[in-house]
């Protein structure tokens, strides 16, 4: 019982630290794909990828929020050294980068094609594909991050 209450308690905290993550690379994607096009034109579509380096730019800063979250609030520390844990932590991340700038190309280009409006704000086409992009990496990140490198 104490095992399954544990792991709970886990799952909440990623979800909070998941979210807190979310919103500095929400924030950060939404200063960067404001005013990253003003100094490069090319941002808004470079070979048909949609907002590339806004996109990888705040997924750094979410990805280094998340780990410092990930070490002090959710994981207790492996088998791994330090310095290994935060390889294998940004390979993780890289991969994630990746998926993440994939599924908000795809999303983007062919799943929300309009805006949301919630009455009190409307989310553009842009933020639902990077909300929906990260909720979806979300959960393969939890899964490796829990066996891999934390070795929950």
């Amino acid at each position: 019982m104490m095992q399954l209450l544990l792991r709970q308690r886990q799952v909440m905290f990623f979800i909070i630290a998941g979210a807190l993550s979310a919103v500095a690379e929400i924030g950060s994607f939404k200063i960067f794909s404001t005013y990253l096009p003003e100094w490069l034109p090319g941002e808004r579509n470079f070979f048909g990828i949609r907002y590339p380096l806004s996109n990888i730019c705040s997924t750094g800063c979410g990805i280094i929020c998340n780990y410092f979250l990930s070490i002090w609030f959710v994981f207790e520390r492996g088998k791994h050294s330090a310095r290994r844990e935060f390889a294998y932590f940004m390979g993780v991340s890289v991969f994630s980068t990746v998926l993440s700038l994939l599924l908000f190309q795809v999303f983007y280009a062919y799943v929300f094609r309009s805006n949301f409006n919630l009455g009190f704000y409307t989310l553009s086409a842009l933020m639902i594909s990077k909300i929906a992009a990260i909720a979806l990496v979300s959960v393969i990140n939890y899964s490796l991050k829990k066996r891999v490198i934390f070795n929950g």
